[in-house]
């Protein structure tokens, strides 16, 4: 099944956004490849260029206490584990702490070190990270795996609050969910949402044996799906059969 995503705010946008670039840079610094750990490093700097919108993370920590309120609600709720209620508070008061205790914004500790944002004002050239622009980084990118390893995660480490903090709230969010299974009547799907409740997120899973591409828009009120294929030319054509798929509202 492939998953789609589609956020109902700007502010659910930059979570997903960071949360694939953190998913990113995880997968590429173990790797021993310097390439791998070139991209790794470009990785770094597009993180550190969505985080530099100026209310992002008091946009995180506001969250984070959001929900540490709504959990606290529920104690002394017998279906609810307290060990369980406990834990995911204790989660939630460490990214806190990590993150309102760091200074500036994620990777402003980055921008102090002129070596690499020698690298990170090149990279936005075609071609310009090459050895003759940049001998000395050409000269780290041959250097030992294991050395390249421990840059990359000592940078990546001022990046961990706000990486850990993204992971646990949407986590939280996409658990709050409740996957229903809906059909498009040739090709078309269309849903009114409920009044009262605010809507964040929205989660679509579709079997890839049908070869077909779902289209999402929504907003408060509404929220519409149209199903696409790719035909051989490569454009998408509107899809005219029936197809099912599950549905997940997260508010």
């Amino acid at each position: 099944m492939i998953l789609y995503e589609y956020p109902f705010n700007e502010r659910l946008r930059t979570y997903l956004r960071l949360e694939q670039l953190f998913r990113r840079l995880g997968e590429l610094i173990p790797r021993s490849h310097a390439l791998d750990h070139h991209f790794a490093l470009v990785t770094i700097f597009e993180i550190m260029d969505v985080a530099a919108r100026a209310d992002l993370k008091s946009d995180v920590l506001k969250d984070i206490e959001k929900h540490k309120h709504q959990l606290d609600s529920y104690r002394g709720n017998p279906s609810i584990s307290e060990a369980a209620l406990d834990a995911v508070i204790a989660q939630l008061d460490h990214c806190f702490t990590a993150l309102n205790t760091q200074n500036g914004k994620s990777g402003h500790a980055l921008t102090e070190n002129d070596w690499l944002m020698s690298i990170r004002s090149r990279v936005g050239i075609p071609g310009g990270t090459c050895g003759f622009d940049l001998p000395a980084y050409y000269a780290w990118q041959h250097r030992d795996v294991a050395y390249r390893q421990n840059a990359l995660q000592e940078w990546a480490s001022t990046l961990a609050p706000m990486a850990e903090s993204i992971y646990v709230l949407l986590k939280l969010l996409r658990d709050s969910g409740v996957p229903q299974k809906v059909a498009a009547e040739r090709g078309q799907f269309q849903q009114n949402l409920p009044q009262g409740r605010t809507f964040q997120l929205l989660r679509l899973r579709m079997d890839p044996s049908l070869g077909l591409i779902p289209e999402i828009s929504g907003n408060r009120l509404i929220v519409s799906v149209r199903l696409m294929r790719q035909e051989a030319d490569g454009r998408l054509h509107s899809c005219a059969e029936d197809a099912a798929f599950e549905l997940t509202l997260c508010a």
